[in-house]
């Protein structure tokens, strides 16, 4: 009798637990979206408002000087992953993930009251900066608090799987930004009602949604690996604490930087490339983008979910094996076609093993440290390593191309796509040592 009436007890504990887990993955991962949404904007619109910041005849100068701009904003990432990173350690991962969807708001909020360069000259791009500057900010602690907070809150059997949605919810900002593109075009505004002043509404809208999602990251319960880390030593998230750890700072830069690289060519340079080297319109544009980053979404539960039978590592060197040698073949191919659909396949294809970095390397670095360090040692050094290969991918492969050796990109991504193989094949697979039991 006692078994009898036990085992749904038991069962309706697990449902609970399960519900709690979907729900603060499914909060976690909305701010996430938001924040990306926010900053993705920027690149989704920025055909439309580059004349009002930097106007020039040249149209691919006007592009350089916006993907510059993309650029310098990812300097401030750094400061973010570690300001965030230290709250997050220090105070707890629900605060930093609060703190920063409400920064992100700020700098939505600037961009879209930014008067143009025609109004007051070199002060618009100047603000235009000190925005951008304000969501790197946000966005270098969103990255370590997000992927800290959804591999705490995951099942240890399921954690690769959970905390793919960390880039699900990446990719569907972007997503998201092209979708109020496309109504904006199609729907609401005319082309010359864009570019005079509609570019304007998708950053009211981040700015809105930044603060939705702020309201519900107030409601999540911290992580019970956090509580219980406490309880075993004080809180520390300093730098200090974090160079304990050299070995696995440098894994997260050798892990990060090809992955980085080739994830920010196939997202925020596509949209530029199909349309000035591959000459696409507008709207074959929009869509082939919109279409490839709904492949790219559907595939990361997938690796996600596959890395947690057969491990991280296959999946890694699968993508550094494979972008090694396909990386210049898909784009030299992509510039030299005119057909919107094979445009679409060929970007599709990229994904197929992209994906094999995205959807893991969330967890595979918060694998790597103790509960004590971990928001600080995921978010910090990926930050710099992105700032230094991911922010820079479309101004490098733009000056490239406006120097005429445009192909000259192609190679150096594929061999930024090596350097990381090389770690790939070394490291250890963090399913199998992993250190998110450790809160020392």
């Amino acid at each position: 009798m006692t078994d009898q009436t036990a085992q749904p007890a038991s069962d309706h504990l697990d449902i609970q637990d399960v519900e709690r887990r979907v729900k603060a993955i499914f909060i976690g991962s909305v701010g996430n979206l938001v924040e990306w949404y926010d900053f993705y904007a920027y690149t989704a619109f920025a055909l439309y408002f580059a004349p009002a910041f930097f106007p020039h005849s040249d149209p691919v100068v006007q592009q350089l000087n916006a993907a510059v701009l993309f650029a310098a904003t990812f300097l401030m990432r750094p400061l973010g992953g570690w300001l965030f990173g230290f709250i997050a350690d220090r105070y707890g991962r629900r605060l930093s993930l609060t703190l920063s969807v409400v920064c992100m708001c700020f700098g939505s909020l600037i961009i879209a009251v930014t008067p143009t360069y025609e109004t007051i000259g070199i002060a618009a791009p100047a603000i235009l900066a000190l925005a951008r500057i304000i969501e790197g900010l946000s966005l270098g602690g969103e990255y370590g608090a997000s992927a800290t907070y959804l591999s705490e809150v995951a099942d240890p059997k399921h954690r690769g799987f959970y905390s793919s949605f960390q880039y699900v919810t990446l990719i569907g900002g972007q997503l998201t930004a092209i979708i109020v593109l496309l109504l904006l075009q199609k729907v609401f505004l005319t082309p010359e009602e864009l570019k005079a002043w509609g570019w304007r509404i998708p950053f009211v809208i981040g700015a809105l949604l930044a603060v939705v999602a702020a309201v519900m990251r107030r409601s999540l319960h911290e992580t019970e690996a956090f509580v219980e880390a406490k309880k075993v030593s004080k809180p520390t998230g300093s730098i200090v604490g974090l160079l304990n750890y050299p070995r696995e700072l440098l894994l997260v830069v050798g892990l990060t930087a090809g992955g980085t690289a080739a994830f920010y060519t196939f997202t925020t340079y596509m949209q530029t490339f199909v349309k000035l080297s591959v000459g696409l319109t507008e709207d074959q544009t929009t869509f082939v983008i919109f279409g490839s980053l709904i492949f790219a979404t559907i595939l990361q539960p997938i690796y996600g979910g596959l890395s947690d039978r057969i491990g991280r590592k296959p999946l890694l060197i699968f993508f550094g094996l494979v972008g090694t040698i396909s990386t210049v073949p898909i784009l030299t191919t992509l510039k030299e076609t005119k057909s919107p659909f094979i445009a679409f396949l060929l970007i599709c294809g990229a994904w197929i093993f992209v994906a094999g970095y995205t959807s893991i390397n969330a967890i595979v670095k918060a694998e790597l440290f103790p509960t004590n360090v971990r928001a600080l040692g995921v978010g910090l050094p990926y930050a710099i390593t992105v700032s230094i290969f991911g922010g820079t991918a479309p101004a490098v492969a733009l000056y490239f191309k406006s120097v005429g050796h445009e192909d000259w990109f192609y190679y150096y991504l594929s061999g930024m796509i090596f350097l990381s193989l090389i770690i790939y094949s070394t490291m250890r697979d963090t399913k199998h040592a992993s250190a998110m039991h450790r809160h020392e």
